[in-house]
């Protein structure tokens, strides 16, 4: 199990991967949404806002989120830094449950070049 420290910084190289990303990818990451990553096993919240391609205003909160972000991920610790590592597909570990994604219909269309 990954601790709050390294799934904060797999979220700082996610940010730091998209702000790199060219053609459609960066057009999907240039969305401009309140974002949220519940951590499952360390009970865990992270949230910030999805702004100019980058995770931006990250902060750590204990226990659910306060508030329904506009874009909504669910895993694990480990799945998280798989990942972003390159060592877990999204679209598998999506279908598979591992992953949880909520969020309004055009932003699951536009977030599919994520993906």
């Amino acid at each position: 199990m990954a601790n709050a420290e390294e799934c904060r910084e797999a979220l700082e190289q996610l940010s730091r991967n998209m702000a790199k990303s060219t053609g459609d990818v960066r057009q999907a990451a240039a969305l401009d949404r309140s974002l949220s990553c519940r951590i499952t096993d360390l009970d865990l919240t992270f949230t910030g806002q999805l702004r100019d391609g980058r995770i931006q205003d990250v902060v750590a909160t204990p226990g659910e989120p306060t508030e329904k972000a506009a874009i909504r991920l669910t895993m694990a610790s480990d799945d998280l830094l798989a990942l972003v590592g390159g060592r877990l597909n999204f679209a598998a570990a999506w279908a598979g449950g591992r992953i949880r994604l909520e969020a309004g219909f055009r932003d699951l269309m536009r977030l599919r070049t994520l993906l």
